[in-house]
């Protein structure tokens, strides 16, 4: 039987050189639409580098492979959520649930104060339930609508939505990586949230500082008579009114009660669908194919937006793109990213490529700041090669555990500090499970939203502060000094 050989470190070097150079090119050449292929290629070779250096020191290919199908498997939790957030998308746009929001937002909120409000409004709501994906899939692409409608930046409000999203799902115990980062630490969740408020509460503060600064010297706004036009649009084509708001209610409701997000999602779309039934007839009247019965358009159309996602001529460009979109289709591309990423990450961990990085850092992480700074920098490392959050908050915290306790360094520290640098900046990158998702919902790229998402970017920054200046570093016996009670 061949023995194993342990990777080198040029070994770990090899396979991430190559995917930074194919994503760099790929960006280069492709721009925009990188993610719709080009990522995925990269993704591909770059795995297969790493299969190669695999069987190099000793792996044999079925061995490979299962990685790659157990990698695999983890996405798909999260695949079926992201399907299923496309049908209600769909759904809520064709029943007048999405134009409603958009409706009552650019009648309520002002300009100037908008990009701080957003964020507030998906943090609210993101602590509420304990989803960034329920949120932005939901309020924030309302809130894209009505910064369309105020004459504001998108990809602004995006930044917003994604601080917004993050603050509040990073501090929900409804969250499921805020209770998977205090398991994989060895913490209480309660306590790990309360040790979570002195990096986030003010990252929060300055990024609400920032947006409100931005606001009020936004070029262009209020722009009263776009708004009057959107508006106009909206009342014309849908029938708009608060009742159209159930659908919305019953799915935060549904989370609130912790019903797990797949099949809460599944009924918000289905409430969707069925809303648009009862109170869009002369809208779904108005497409239905000539010669074909109302009853038999009406189901035509509704199945169609579960699947193929709804679409509308307005005579407005713009607002034709706003009010157009969504369905289980829509997201197919974003589950091929996912897939290719996660293969890469499942190899290198199986190759055990990425323990020779973490090996490295310890080396020169003698302090307790180094030590933190090099946490982080692994969770976002783990998120650009893994791509995955989750993966980005369970490898670093196995890896680094045992470190901390030797070093007299309270759980808390450990579990805080996974999540100050692996929740918070998955959804900054394109390939990332979170960032191909956020990009399918909010349709724009996270390497355009990433500068203006500025409490995913302060965050893991205040942390690293924090742990060099000894600010809330919470100290326990080290563990090699430990005495026992026998």
């Amino acid at each position: 039987m061949k023995q194993v050989k342990q990777a080198t470190f040029l070994d770990a070097l090899i396979p991430i050189s190559v995917l930074v150079l194919l994503l760099g090119t790929s960006v280069y050449l492709y721009s925009d639409d990188s993610s719709y292929g080009p990522n995925q290629i990269a993704l591909l070779f770059s795995a297969a580098i790493a299969v190669i250096i695999g069987l190099k020191n000793g792996f044999k290919w079925a061995e490979l492979e299962e990685a790659m199908i157990k990698g695999i498997t983890i996405s798909l939790g999260a695949v079926l959520i992201l399907l299923m957030v496309g049908a209600l998308i769909g759904t809520w746009l064709l029943s007048g649930t999405v134009p409603s929001l958009i409706y009552f937002g650019l009648q309520l909120i002002n300009p100037h104060w908008f990009y701080a409000a957003s964020c507030i409004l998906c943090a609210i709501v993101a602590l509420s339930i304990g989803s960034s994906w329920t949120t932005a899939a939901t309020i924030g692409v309302a809130l894209l609508g009505v910064s369309t409608g105020l004459g504001l930046d998108q990809v602004v409000t995006a930044g917003a939505v994604i601080s917004g999203a993050y603050f509040g799902d990073k501090l929900s115990p409804l969250s499921e990586t805020t209770n998977l980062a205090p398991a994989v630490a060895g913490s209480n969740l309660f306590d790990h949230i309360h040790h979570m408020l002195w990096t986030t509460v003010p990252s929060f503060v300055i990024a609400l500082i920032i947006f409100l600064v931005m606001g009020f010297n936004a070029e262009g706004v209020p722009n009263e008579g776009r708004i009057e036009e959107i508006s106009n649009i909206l009342l014309q084509n849908f029938n708009i009114g608060i009742e159209m708001l159930v659908p919305l209610v019953v799915l935060l409701t549904l989370a609130i009660k912790k019903m797990p997000a797949f099949p809460a999602v599944a009924i918000g779309a289905l409430f969707g669908a069925v809303w648009a039934i009862i109170f869009q007839q002369d809208l779904i009247a108005g497409q239905i194919e000539s010669g074909v019965s109302h009853f038999v358009g009406t189901f035509k159309l509704v199945w169609a937006a579960l699947f193929d996602g709804f679409s509308i001529t307005t005579g407005d460009a713009k607002m034709d793109r706003l009010l157009s979109g969504g369905g289980m289709s829509g997201m197919l591309n974003t589950t091929w990213l996912i897939i290719c990423a996660l293969m890469f990450g499942a190899v290198m961990e199986k190759v055990g490529l990425l323990k020779v990085f973490v090996s490295s850092i310890l080396k020169i992480a003698k302090s307790t700041g180094s030590l933190i700074a090099s946490t982080i920098a692994t969770c976002i490392g783990t998120n650009l090669i893994a791509a995955d959050q989750y993966m980005a908050i369970v490898m670093p915290g196995r890896m680094y555990k045992e470190e901390y306790e030797k070093r007299g360094l309270a759980n808390v520290n450990l579990s805080r500090t996974l999540e100050d640098g692996g929740t918070i900046t998955s959804p900054l990158i394109p390939w990332n499970t979170c960032g191909a998702y956020m990009q399918s919902v909010l349709l724009i790229n996270p390497l355009d939203y990433a500068m203006y998402a500025f409490f995913n970017l302060i965050n893991p920054l205040l942390a690293i502060i924090y742990a060099y200046l000894g600010i809330k570093i919470l100290k326990i016996t080290p563990k090699h000094l430990q005495t026992s009670d026998e």
